[in-house]
Protein backbone atom coordinates (compact mmCIF):
# COMPACT_ATOMS: atom_id res chain seq x y z
CA UNK A 1 0.00 0.00 0.00
CA UNK A 2 1.53 3.79 -0.34
CA UNK A 3 1.48 6.08 1.66
CA UNK A 4 -1.74 9.10 1.17
CA UNK A 5 -0.08 12.11 -0.73
CA UNK A 6 -1.37 15.45 0.95
CA UNK A 7 -2.73 17.56 -1.43
CA UNK A 8 -1.33 21.22 -0.97
CA UNK A 9 -4.65 23.23 -1.14
CA UNK A 10 -3.90 26.92 -2.18
CA UNK A 11 -6.50 29.55 -0.07
CA UNK A 12 -8.71 31.35 -2.85
CA UNK A 13 -7.38 34.84 -3.17
CA UNK A 14 -11.21 36.19 -3.24
CA UNK A 15 -11.38 34.61 0.69
CA UNK A 16 -8.13 35.76 1.26
CA UNK A 17 -8.65 39.51 0.39
CA UNK A 18 -11.99 39.24 2.01
CA UNK A 19 -10.99 37.90 5.10
CA UNK A 20 -7.91 40.88 4.90
CA UNK A 21 -11.04 43.35 4.79
CA UNK A 22 -12.78 41.81 7.92
CA UNK A 23 -9.54 41.65 10.31
CA UNK A 24 -9.35 45.76 8.93
CA UNK A 25 -12.67 46.38 9.61
CA UNK A 26 -12.71 44.74 12.87
CA UNK A 27 -9.59 46.29 14.04
CA UNK A 28 -11.02 49.88 12.76
CA UNK A 29 -14.73 49.49 14.94
CA UNK A 30 -14.12 46.65 17.75
CA UNK A 31 -17.60 46.73 17.85
CA UNK A 32 -18.64 44.97 14.53
CA UNK A 33 -17.56 42.07 16.33
CA UNK A 34 -20.91 41.56 17.90
CA UNK A 35 -21.79 41.11 14.27
CA UNK A 36 -20.19 38.15 13.82
CA UNK A 37 -21.73 36.65 17.50
CA UNK A 38 -24.71 37.44 15.76
CA UNK A 39 -24.13 35.65 13.04
CA UNK A 40 -22.96 32.59 15.39
CA UNK A 41 -25.95 32.42 16.92
CA UNK A 42 -28.43 32.73 13.84
CA UNK A 43 -26.55 29.53 12.07
CA UNK A 44 -26.22 27.66 15.52
CA UNK A 45 -29.79 27.79 15.78
CA UNK A 46 -30.06 26.15 11.95
CA UNK A 47 -30.85 22.11 12.05
CA UNK A 48 -28.84 20.94 9.35
CA UNK A 49 -25.67 22.52 9.06
CA UNK A 50 -22.38 20.53 8.13
CA UNK A 51 -19.94 19.37 10.83
CA UNK A 52 -17.46 21.96 9.35
CA UNK A 53 -19.66 24.65 9.90
CA UNK A 54 -20.47 23.32 13.52
CA UNK A 55 -16.54 23.08 13.88
CA UNK A 56 -16.36 26.09 13.21
CA UNK A 57 -18.87 27.76 14.75
CA UNK A 58 -17.46 25.74 18.26
CA UNK A 59 -14.07 27.10 17.44
CA UNK A 60 -15.10 30.78 17.31
CA UNK A 61 -16.70 30.08 20.44
CA UNK A 62 -13.08 29.20 21.59
CA UNK A 63 -11.86 32.07 20.31
CA UNK A 64 -14.31 34.40 22.30
CA UNK A 65 -13.98 32.67 25.67
CA UNK A 66 -10.42 32.97 25.68
CA UNK A 67 -10.03 36.87 25.05
CA UNK A 68 -12.55 39.93 24.40
CA UNK A 69 -9.14 41.78 23.18
CA UNK A 70 -9.88 42.63 19.49
CA UNK A 71 -5.94 41.91 18.47
CA UNK A 72 -6.44 38.58 19.54
CA UNK A 73 -9.39 37.72 18.06
CA UNK A 74 -7.89 39.23 14.61
CA UNK A 75 -4.85 37.21 15.15
CA UNK A 76 -6.65 33.88 16.13
CA UNK A 77 -8.50 34.69 12.41
CA UNK A 78 -5.36 35.29 10.33
CA UNK A 79 -3.84 32.36 12.06
CA UNK A 80 -1.32 29.46 10.15
CA UNK A 81 -3.03 26.79 12.40
CA UNK A 82 -5.94 24.71 12.86
CA UNK A 83 -8.62 27.49 14.41
CA UNK A 84 -7.26 29.97 11.70
CA UNK A 85 -8.11 27.79 8.90
CA UNK A 86 -11.34 26.09 10.32
CA UNK A 87 -12.87 29.91 10.87
CA UNK A 88 -11.48 31.43 7.30
CA UNK A 89 -13.41 28.36 5.57
CA UNK A 90 -16.51 29.76 6.16
CA UNK A 91 -16.72 33.27 5.42
CA UNK A 92 -20.25 33.54 5.75
CA UNK A 93 -19.68 33.86 9.26
CA UNK A 94 -18.49 37.15 8.81
CA UNK A 95 -21.22 38.14 7.13
CA UNK A 96 -22.15 41.73 7.46
CA UNK A 97 -18.69 43.06 8.90
CA UNK A 98 -18.11 45.01 5.88
CA UNK A 99 -20.46 47.33 4.84
CA UNK A 100 -20.80 46.15 1.74
CA UNK A 101 -21.16 42.63 2.19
Amino acid sequence: MHPRKLRHRPTSKLNTSFINQVVEELKANPSKVSIIQDNLEQYRSQTHLKRGFLLAIERFDWVFEASEDIDFICQQILADDYIGNRLRRYPLLFKGVINNA
